[in-house]
Protein backbone atom coordinates (compact mmCIF):
# COMPACT_ATOMS: atom_id res chain seq x y z
CA UNK A 1 0.00 0.00 0.00
CA UNK A 2 2.83 2.36 0.90
CA UNK A 3 4.63 1.60 -2.34
CA UNK A 4 1.46 2.14 -4.36
CA UNK A 5 0.93 5.50 -2.67
CA UNK A 6 4.53 6.51 -3.36
CA UNK A 7 4.17 5.63 -7.05
CA UNK A 8 0.90 7.54 -7.25
CA UNK A 9 2.45 10.59 -5.59
CA UNK A 10 5.39 10.47 -8.00
CA UNK A 11 3.05 10.32 -11.00
CA UNK A 12 1.01 13.22 -9.61
CA UNK A 13 4.17 15.29 -9.19
CA UNK A 14 5.26 14.63 -12.77
CA UNK A 15 1.83 15.54 -14.13
CA UNK A 16 1.84 18.75 -12.08
CA UNK A 17 5.27 19.77 -13.31
CA UNK A 18 4.23 19.18 -16.91
CA UNK A 19 1.13 21.28 -16.35
CA UNK A 20 2.99 24.27 -14.89
CA UNK A 21 5.91 24.12 -17.28
CA UNK A 22 8.55 21.44 -17.75
CA UNK A 23 12.03 21.94 -16.33
CA UNK A 24 14.50 20.55 -18.86
CA UNK A 25 18.26 20.34 -18.51
CA UNK A 26 19.92 21.69 -21.64
CA UNK A 27 23.38 20.30 -22.45
CA UNK A 28 26.20 22.80 -22.75
CA UNK A 29 26.83 21.94 -26.42
CA UNK A 30 23.24 22.93 -27.30
CA UNK A 31 23.64 26.26 -25.52
CA UNK A 32 26.81 26.96 -27.48
CA UNK A 33 25.30 25.81 -30.79
CA UNK A 34 22.04 27.74 -30.54
CA UNK A 35 23.60 30.86 -29.03
CA UNK A 36 21.84 33.09 -26.58
CA UNK A 37 20.76 36.10 -28.59
CA UNK A 38 20.77 39.04 -26.21
CA UNK A 39 20.91 36.80 -23.15
CA UNK A 40 24.07 37.73 -21.21
CA UNK A 41 23.82 34.46 -19.30
CA UNK A 42 23.70 32.21 -22.37
CA UNK A 43 27.19 30.74 -21.73
CA UNK A 44 26.04 29.67 -18.25
CA UNK A 45 22.46 28.55 -18.74
CA UNK A 46 21.69 24.84 -18.85
CA UNK A 47 17.98 24.87 -18.04
CA UNK A 48 15.04 25.56 -20.33
CA UNK A 49 11.63 26.24 -18.79
CA UNK A 50 8.35 26.51 -20.62
CA UNK A 51 7.45 30.18 -20.56
CA UNK A 52 11.04 31.20 -19.79
CA UNK A 53 12.91 31.48 -16.52
CA UNK A 54 11.67 35.04 -16.18
CA UNK A 55 8.24 33.56 -15.45
CA UNK A 56 9.57 31.99 -12.25
CA UNK A 57 9.73 34.01 -9.06
CA UNK A 58 8.34 37.36 -8.11
CA UNK A 59 7.15 39.35 -5.11
CA UNK A 60 6.47 37.55 -1.86
CA UNK A 61 5.70 38.47 1.74
CA UNK A 62 6.84 36.04 4.43
CA UNK A 63 8.07 35.95 8.04
CA UNK A 64 11.71 35.56 9.00
CA UNK A 65 13.19 33.73 11.98
CA UNK A 66 12.88 36.85 14.14
CA UNK A 67 9.15 36.98 13.51
CA UNK A 68 9.46 40.02 11.24
CA UNK A 69 7.41 40.40 8.08
CA UNK A 70 9.75 40.63 5.10
CA UNK A 71 9.39 40.81 1.34
CA UNK A 72 11.51 39.54 -1.53
CA UNK A 73 13.06 43.02 -1.69
CA UNK A 74 14.26 42.64 1.90
CA UNK A 75 15.62 39.11 1.48
CA UNK A 76 16.98 38.71 -2.05
CA UNK A 77 19.55 41.52 -1.88
CA UNK A 78 22.43 39.35 -3.10
CA UNK A 79 22.78 36.23 -5.28
CA UNK A 80 20.60 33.63 -3.55
CA UNK A 81 19.97 29.89 -3.72
CA UNK A 82 16.26 29.59 -2.91
CA UNK A 83 14.75 26.27 -1.81
CA UNK A 84 11.20 25.32 -0.78
CA UNK A 85 10.83 22.49 1.74
CA UNK A 86 9.94 21.76 5.36
CA UNK A 87 11.85 21.06 8.55
CA UNK A 88 10.13 17.74 9.32
CA UNK A 89 11.21 16.38 5.92
CA UNK A 90 12.96 13.05 6.61
CA UNK A 91 15.36 12.91 3.69
CA UNK A 92 15.46 15.17 0.64
CA UNK A 93 15.23 18.57 2.36
CA UNK A 94 18.25 18.05 4.64
CA UNK A 95 20.26 16.73 1.69
CA UNK A 96 19.32 19.62 -0.60
CA UNK A 97 19.96 22.28 2.03
CA UNK A 98 23.29 20.69 2.94
CA UNK A 99 24.19 20.72 -0.78
CA UNK A 100 23.26 24.38 -1.08
CA UNK A 101 25.26 25.22 2.04
CA UNK A 102 28.31 23.39 0.67
CA UNK A 103 27.98 25.22 -2.66
CA UNK A 104 27.85 28.48 -0.67
CA UNK A 105 31.07 27.55 1.13
CA UNK A 106 32.81 26.64 -2.13
CA UNK A 107 31.85 29.98 -3.64
CA UNK A 108 32.97 31.88 -0.53
CA UNK A 109 36.33 30.14 -0.64
CA UNK A 110 36.70 31.63 -4.13
CA UNK A 111 35.73 35.10 -2.92
CA UNK A 112 32.11 35.00 -4.14
CA UNK A 113 29.33 35.66 -1.63
CA UNK A 114 25.91 34.07 -2.07
CA UNK A 115 23.00 33.50 0.28
CA UNK A 116 21.15 30.21 0.81
CA UNK A 117 17.43 30.69 1.50
CA UNK A 118 15.02 28.11 2.93
CA UNK A 119 11.27 28.74 2.55
CA UNK A 120 8.95 26.42 4.47
CA UNK A 121 5.87 24.98 2.79
CA UNK A 122 4.63 23.66 6.15
CA UNK A 123 3.62 26.77 8.14
CA UNK A 124 1.46 24.69 10.46
CA UNK A 125 4.57 23.29 12.19
CA UNK A 126 7.37 25.54 10.92
CA UNK A 127 7.22 28.58 13.17
CA UNK A 128 9.76 31.41 12.77
CA UNK A 129 11.85 29.92 15.57
CA UNK A 130 11.79 26.46 14.03
CA UNK A 131 12.85 27.60 10.55
CA UNK A 132 15.57 29.76 12.10
CA UNK A 133 17.03 26.83 14.02
CA UNK A 134 16.77 24.58 10.96
CA UNK A 135 18.54 27.05 8.68
CA UNK A 136 21.32 27.69 11.21
CA UNK A 137 22.17 23.99 11.25
CA UNK A 138 23.29 24.18 7.63
CA UNK A 139 24.89 27.61 7.34
CA UNK A 140 25.16 30.64 9.64
CA UNK A 141 23.86 32.90 6.88
CA UNK A 142 21.08 30.68 5.60
CA UNK A 143 17.80 32.61 5.76
CA UNK A 144 14.81 30.70 7.11
CA UNK A 145 11.35 31.92 6.11
CA UNK A 146 7.80 30.85 6.90
CA UNK A 147 4.43 32.61 6.94
CA UNK A 148 0.71 32.14 6.96
CA UNK A 149 -0.78 29.48 4.70
CA UNK A 150 -1.83 32.18 2.23
CA UNK A 151 1.62 33.77 2.23
CA UNK A 152 3.37 30.45 1.72
CA UNK A 153 1.04 29.41 -1.10
CA UNK A 154 1.53 32.77 -2.82
CA UNK A 155 5.31 32.38 -2.69
CA UNK A 156 5.03 28.81 -3.93
CA UNK A 157 2.85 29.88 -6.86
CA UNK A 158 5.32 32.62 -7.75
CA UNK A 159 8.11 30.06 -8.04
CA UNK A 160 5.84 27.44 -9.60
CA UNK A 161 6.60 24.87 -6.93
CA UNK A 162 4.42 21.95 -5.93
CA UNK A 163 3.49 20.73 -2.46
CA UNK A 164 0.69 18.65 -0.98
CA UNK A 165 0.22 17.38 2.56
CA UNK A 166 -0.29 13.64 2.88
CA UNK A 167 -3.32 12.37 4.78
CA UNK A 168 -2.64 11.52 8.41
CA UNK A 169 -4.71 10.89 11.52
CA UNK A 170 -2.17 12.79 13.61
CA UNK A 171 -2.21 16.58 13.01
CA UNK A 172 1.44 16.88 14.06
CA UNK A 173 3.00 13.88 12.33
CA UNK A 174 2.57 13.89 8.57
CA UNK A 175 4.66 14.15 5.42
CA UNK A 176 4.43 16.72 2.64
CA UNK A 177 5.06 15.85 -1.00
CA UNK A 178 6.90 18.66 -2.74
CA UNK A 179 9.13 19.60 -5.65
CA UNK A 180 12.87 19.75 -4.98
CA UNK A 181 14.29 22.48 -7.20
CA UNK A 182 16.73 25.15 -6.06
CA UNK A 183 16.43 28.54 -7.76
CA UNK A 184 19.37 30.84 -8.43
CA UNK A 185 18.03 34.37 -8.03
CA UNK A 186 20.15 37.42 -8.89
CA UNK A 187 19.20 40.96 -7.81
CA UNK A 188 17.93 42.89 -10.79
CA UNK A 189 17.63 39.74 -12.92
CA UNK A 190 15.29 37.45 -11.00
CA UNK A 191 15.51 33.69 -11.44
CA UNK A 192 18.29 32.84 -13.88
CA UNK A 193 18.78 29.12 -13.30
CA UNK A 194 17.16 26.07 -11.71
CA UNK A 195 19.19 23.30 -10.08
CA UNK A 196 17.77 19.82 -9.74
CA UNK A 197 18.02 17.67 -6.62
CA UNK A 198 20.77 15.51 -8.13
CA UNK A 199 23.08 18.41 -9.09
CA UNK A 200 26.32 18.15 -7.05
CA UNK A 201 27.44 21.07 -4.88
CA UNK A 202 30.53 21.59 -7.02
CA UNK A 203 28.40 22.00 -10.13
CA UNK A 204 25.96 24.33 -8.38
CA UNK A 205 28.92 26.47 -7.29
CA UNK A 206 30.57 26.49 -10.73
CA UNK A 207 27.38 27.37 -12.59
CA UNK A 208 26.47 30.02 -10.02
CA UNK A 209 29.94 31.55 -10.38
CA UNK A 210 29.41 31.74 -14.14
CA UNK A 211 26.14 33.64 -13.75
CA UNK A 212 27.61 36.08 -11.24
CA UNK A 213 30.59 36.78 -13.52
CA UNK A 214 28.17 37.62 -16.36
CA UNK A 215 26.01 40.00 -14.31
Amino acid sequence: MTRAYAIGAAVLTVVFLVAIGLFVARPAWLTAWTGGGDDPFAPCRQTVVQGGLSSIGGPFTLINSQGQTVTDQDVLTMPSLVYFGYTFCPDVCPLDNARNALATEILESNGTMVQPVFISIDPNRDTPEVVGEFAAIFHPRMVGLTGSEDQVRAASRAYRTYFARQDSDDPQYYLVDHSTFTYLVLPGHGTVEVFRHDTPAEEVAARTQCFIEHM
